[in-house]
């Protein structure tokens, strides 16, 4: 997957970054903390705490409680960047850290134990982040609350729009937004005074991302899309209302702030962002940076071990690669089979509707052979369709968005139509295989299917689990009768080199001083991917440090469990049980997943 956009409550509620609304509750533990006070043992004791967190974790993420169905927070937006907000999450979060210590961890087993364990660590992590000041890099060209609005607004997302309840709700959510895009700008400035801001190309894609928001009529903006689409139920009194109610919204408040900004980024921002790419240039960024490494991988890795790891799977992956070529009967050196592949149209479409398709025919072929590795599935289907418009250009290839719980919306598998150059034929298995069946859609809709998860389980995550099985799910491909064609099995080769050149990547310019055409060279030196894309790729490391990480780092894990329990259990041992173990609980961190599997492993001896 060429980026994790997966909507987990994790990323919103454990991010510290700030608030959900303009006002926050001031005392959030005082409206439920009766329901600890009348549990008798620790296991009850733990699930009425973990239900409380949950539910009022929400205050501090309403966009993904839109996501996951909450519609209670469909009218409000991300709380204003400042230290109150800040303050007052930290004092949450310290004090369901001390509520959680209060509980004897000794009494707990199964499902309860490994909640105790996921939210002991993931509170200590959260609270140790809050030393960073992440809150001065608020946005950036690949992710924020920015993006997301739009997503919201163009009516294509989850924000729904179904009611006139519905339309308002977007209002209200809208002019949430306003605010808080000041006081990002505000932030953006402190930034600027102390040293913490974006590298100049990363800064410089921000620009367009809300130039195309500028509009001169409320027809031609994204934001008047639900307009278009008013259900025919709505009386014509409710349309003629609403109409004008968001003619105004747009010109009066939206366009004005996507404007302030965009002058805000070409006039100030851009000119002081700064020439290093690195976390390692910034104040303190050494840390920073080992604190993303830890909080990406759940393992304690460093940079300098992370980086000698990537560097052998390169060369590994590499000598495959001569093998492909020599199979297919490729007069010439790797280099030029990297060109003859980027450059030959036979490998690519010819319309972004030809794509599509494919990947839709894929789909089919996948979904008949799962069974051959797994005995479980989810409930929730997915759908496949084009990245939207206006975030195309800077998007990455392909992505995965979980399905509503409640059965509402599908699981939706994006491909970046852009430039079908970067849209091989031969990564049509292996991408499948990734963001969709057994990928991300299995691991998601499961753990969100599993009425047995605490909430805070079922909607939370994290990136090396996701992506470490993602990957791994890659794997299975041979197992599941495909890659039999030489040429997607090189797909399936060259997907595992970009995440191997990860490795080095991320390591590279966030703690060895590489520059981005460092990385760019590097990139189309071992492997076959188009120009662009190697630049969206090099951007988006230097924008998220320490995510990248997680897909090589988390597929080791999950493959060395394998072989272990193969190796304990002998004949016992069962693919399918083995991956049901796997998913079951959900996402886990690294170390709780080991310990957890060889917890499983003693029992079937």
């Amino acid at each position: 997957m060429n980026t994790f956009k997966i909507t987990l409550l994790v990323a919103g509620v454990l991010s510290a970054l700030v608030g959900c609304s303009n006002t926050v509750n001031n005392n959030p533990t005082s409206q439920t903390a009766t329901l600890s006070e009348t549990a008798t043992t620790a296991s009850q004791q733990l699930d009425a705490l973990v239900e409380q967190y949950f539910v009022e974790s929400l205050q501090f993420s309403p966009l993904d409680a839109t996501y996951i169905g909450y519609r209670q927070y469909n009218d409000q937006f991300t709380a204003p960047s400042n230290e109150q907000n800040r303050a007052m999450q930290y004092a949450f979060y310290k004090d369901y850290q001390q509520r959680l210590a209060a509980i004897d961890q000794q009494h707990l087993t199964g499902q309860a134990l490994l909640s105790y364990e996921i939210l002991e660590r993931d509170l200590a992590l959260t609270i140790e982040g809050f030393q960073f000041p992440r809150y001065l890099l608020p946005i950036n060209q690949m992710s924020g609350a920015h993006n997301t609005f739009a997503g919201f607004g163009s009516a294509q997302s989850a924000q729904p729009f179904v009611t006139v309840q519905d339309y308002e709700d977007f209002i209200l959510r809208a002019e949430g937004f306003v605010t808080w895009l000041s006081s990002v700008q505000v932030a953006m400035r402190q930034g600027i005074k102390q040293g913490v801001v974006l590298p100049k190309p990363l800064a410089e894609k921000l620009l367009p991302q809300f130039q195309a928001h500028v509009v001169s009529s409320a027809e031609q903006s994204l934001f008047y899309s639900p307009i278009k689409q008013l259900p025919a139920d709505f009386s014509a009194v409710q349309k003629q209302q609403l109409t004008e109610q968001y003619r105004v919204l747009i010109m009066d408040k939206l366009v004005p702030a996507y404007a302030n900004m965009s002058e805000f980024l070409a006039t100030t921002y851009i000119p002081n962002s700064r020439e290093t790419v690195g976390y390692s240039e910034l104040p303190n960024g050494k840390a920073w940076y080992e604190y993303q490494i830890k909080q990406n991988t759940t393992l304690n890795l460093s940079a300098d071990e992370i980086h000698e790891i990537g560097l052998q799977e390169v060369s590994r992956i590499l000598n495959e690669m001569k093998a492909v070529k020599e199979t297919v009967g490729f007069e010439g050196d790797l280099s030029e089979f990297f060109t003859h592949l980027r450059d030959s149209d036979e490998f690519y479409f010819d319309t972004p509707e030809q794509l599509i398709a494919a990947y839709e025919a894929v789909k089919i072929k996948i979904d008949a052979r799962v069974p051959k590795l797994f005995n479980i599935v989810p409930k929730a289907d997915y759908v496949v369709k084009a990245v939207e418009d206006f975030r195309a250009e800077s998007a990455a290839g392909a992505s995965y968005q979980s399905p509503a719980p409640d059965g509402s919306r599908p699981g939706i598998f994006y491909v970046n139509t852009f430039n079908l150059k970067a849209q091989p034929k031969f990564l049509l298995e292996t991408l499948s295989i990734h963001e969709a069946a057994p990928g991300h859609h299995f691991q998601i809709a499961l753990q969100q299917e599993v009425e047995s998860l605490p909430e805070f389980r079922k909607f939370g995550g994290y990136t090396v689990f996701a992506e470490g099985w993602a990957l791994y799910a890659e794997s299975l491909g041979k197992e599941l009768g495909l890659f039999t064609d030489p040429y997607m099995w090189y797909g399936r080769l060259s997907d595992e080199q970009l995440r191997a050149m990860r490795l080095v990547l991320d390591t590279g310019f966030h703690a060895k001083g590489w520059t981005r055409q460092q990385g760019i060279d590097y990139m189309l030196a071992n492997s076959s991917m188009a120009f662009t894309d190697v630049v969206a790729e090099v951007e988006r490391y230097i924008a998220w440090p320490g995510q990248a990480l997680s897909y090589k780092l988390g597929q080791f894990k999950i493959q060395e469990l394998r072989d272990y329990c193969k190796q304990a259990l002998g004949d016992k041992f069962d693919i399918k049980e083995f991956h049901t173990q796997i998913l079951i609980d959900g996402a886990l961190p690294m170390p709780i997943l080991e310990a957890k599997i060889k917890r499983w492993v003693e029992k079937q001896q």
